[in-house]
């Protein structure tokens, strides 16, 4: 059996700080979604050093790794129950590295376990694929920098993430790194279209039928032209709006690159 069906979701609301400087450099699309700039995250960088601080604390000591807001966690919980009921149903989860990610996705994944814990008990279940029950940290989902002379965050360790989503695979290696010094929009897609042509590979190989990417308004934008074959004429198309936590679902698996 081949890979049928993609489903991708964007993480859930993090915190907001304040609007964006027109001095700000443009290192990310994360509220930008590719031209349009609202608010800014809660994190700065000073484009003269690369310092990158942030207003409130990262869980994992990372200024450009924000946790989710009350309202994100409530929208991760919500999206955790809307993907037990999606068709056909899920057998692997990637995620960004990213907390905020994680995060959103971990509902999911705890509702799966949850399941396939009832049917096991009702002696139902026991060959059940367990792959939906873990998380599969894939750096090619990863969160876009715009190149820059100093090199951009990346996110915590396996071994970090591991003692804060218990779900996480920390065995998974990663098929696709981003750039350090952060990417162009042409890189962006190069390394989209790479990391998700090899989930579609591994996916086939293992015979999964449906999958659930979870990422960044920057990176779905991006998988969204990568999957479809149809990239705008302006970069600053409203062609795929990444709202937090939408899913959008993709059969149309050819060659993504």
């Amino acid at each position: 059996m081949s890979l049928e069906v993609i489903y991708i979701a964007r993480h859930g609301v993090v915190v907001v700080s304040g609007f964006i400087s027109e001095t700000d450099i443009p290192t990310t699309m994360e509220d930008d979604a590719l031209g349009a700039p609202q608010f800014r995250s809660n994190w700065l960088v000073d484009p003269s050093t690369g310092s990158y601080t942030a207003s409130i604390p990262s869980p994992t000591g990372i200024p450009a790794d924000p946790e989710l807001t009350a309202h994100g966690v409530d929208q991760a919980k919500e999206l955790g129950a809307h993907l037990l009921t999606v068709e056909p149903p899920i057998e692997a989860v990637y995620s960004s590295p990213y907390y905020r990610c994680l995060q959103t996705i971990t509902p999911f994944v705890t509702l799966q376990k949850e399941r396939l814990n009832r049917l096991q008990g009702q002696d139902v279940g026991r060959n059940a694929d367990t792959d939906a029950i873990t998380i599969r940290p894939e750096h090619g989902l990863c969160e876009w920098y715009g190149a820059a002379p100093f090199e951009h965050p990346t996110p915590a360790s396996s071994d970090v993430l591991k003692s804060m989503f218990p779900h996480l695979n920390d065995t998974y290696r990663s098929a696709v790194f981003p750039a350090r010094n952060g990417e162009t929009i042409a890189q962006l897609h190069d390394r989209v279209a790479a990391g998700v042509q090899a989930i579609i590979e591994q996916c086939d190989a293992e015979g999964k039928r449906a999958v659930v990417l979870c990422s960044h308004a920057a990176s779905i934008i991006a998988l969204g032209r990568v999957l479809t074959g149809v990239m705008p004429e302006t970069i600053d198309a409203e062609d795929f709006r990444a709202f937090t936590t939408i899913v959008f679902r993709d059969t149309n698996l050819g060659d993504p690159r």
